[in-house]
């Protein structure tokens, strides 16, 4: 407990809060600069925190250069540089990774802000949880208008806890490849996904138009996909009258050569003759595994691979299921700027994007 009598994390976050909302309320023009600001006894009572936060947060401020005080006098806020425009929102986008997946994903919405005249202010969580958390309070300290979040629910130890953690936020957040796909109608969150289950089941459906009657899933385990694409599978098998498939699954580091050997040998064992496999580099592997085992690609063995990353450059290029990933950080990007126009005059948007099937030589189509 602290002299306040609030416990740490609480008293923390009501200090994060208090800050982000006086430096948006500097950008918006709510405090132009030059502009009084309120006394620290007058903010206290209008946010219902102590007189000692509002203290506190105006120090920060004035560290950052934001604020300044004058003697006598009070509280102003700083004259501004460069192009820090009122009229700008500052929007905050986390990603777990800038390498792979999402640079298309920030390309669409870095266009989609940078003609609505927003600024993206970046992060990325590199898949973990504590730095995720460090990146958010970055962010709402600085100020943010809005958040664009791909989290780690799928590896958070209650996704909908983590989830809700996200939705008490002070500024709107907008989910990119993320949804409590669980909870079914009580996922409260605002957010844009791809369909991977439409994906999968369109791959079924393209390699049984080709003939293929027993079919092969590879996959690898540890990823937030995994589960919609094997649902996606499965629906399609039944739908359309297959026998069952065989399946492989097995944790993305464990995925190498002598893995992908393995993997192949099964499916010849199950008599399949087409595979869909997720992601790129697996399916790539499994490629390589088919040729070592003298299996023609795709007269012996048709493959699909799910990303479509860098499915064009395998030695044999791969039919790829392609998920919308521009469009959707567009899309994305414009659901929280009408957020943030309209507040909750806003619909709450739930959307999915069918990814796009692109067949190249793999899957043996014309």
């Amino acid at each position: 407990m602290t002299h306040e009598g609030i416990p740490a994390p609480a008293r923390e976050l009501k200090f994060r809060s208090l800050v982000a909302r006086l430096r948006r309320g500097m950008l918006d023009g709510t405090w132009p600069p030059g502009s009084k600001l309120p006394t620290e006894r007058a903010l206290a009572a209008d946010t219902g925190v102590s007189v000692t936060t509002v203290r506190r947060a105006y120090e920060d401020l004035v560290a950052l250069g934001l604020v300044e005080r004058r003697q006598g006098a009070g509280t102003f806020a700083a004259p501004r540089t460069g192009d820090d425009r009122a009229d700008h929102k500052v929007i905050g986008v986390l990603v777990p990774d800038t390498a792979f997946y999402y640079p298309r994903v920030l390309h669409g919405i870095e266009q989609e802000l940078t003609a609505a005249g927003a600024r993206l202010l970046l992060a990325c969580s590199h898949y973990d949880l504590g730095e995720e958390d460090a990146a958010l309070e970055r962010m709402l300290a600085a100020g943010v208008h809005g958040l664009l979040l791909v989290p780690s629910l799928h590896t958070a130890t209650d996704p909908g806890r983590r989830a809700a953690d996200l939705l008490a936020l002070p500024v709107p957040a907008v989910l990119v490849e993320r949804r409590l796909t669980a909870h079914g109608p009580g996922d409260a969150t605002e957010h844009v996904c791809t369909d991977h289950e439409g994906g999968a089941y369109d791959a079924v459906r393209h390699l049984r138009d080709l003939g293929h009657r027993r079919l092969g899933l590879l996959v690898r385990v540890d990823a937030p996909p995994t589960v919609s694409i094997e649902s996606g599978f499965a629906r399609a098998i039944g739908d359309l009258g297959l026998p069952a498939h065989h399946h492989e699954r097995d944790v993305m580091a464990d995925w190498n050569p002598a893995r992908a050997d393995a993997a192949v040998a099964a499916l010849l064992a199950a008599g399949v003759t087409a595979a869909l496999c997720f992601g790129d580099r697996e399916a790539a592997l499994v490629l390589a595994a088919a040729r070592r085992a003298g299996l023609r690609v795709p007269e012996d063995l048709a493959l699909i691979s799910y990303d479509n990353e860098f499915a064009d450059v395998a030695e044999i290029p791969l039919t790829a299921v392609s998920p919308p990933k521009f469009q959707l950080g567009r899309l994305a990007a414009q659901i929280l700027l009408r957020r943030l126009t309209e507040g909750d005059a806003s619909p709450l948007h739930q959307v999915q994007l069918r990814p796009r099937l692109v067949v190249r030589a793999s899957c043996g189509a014309a």
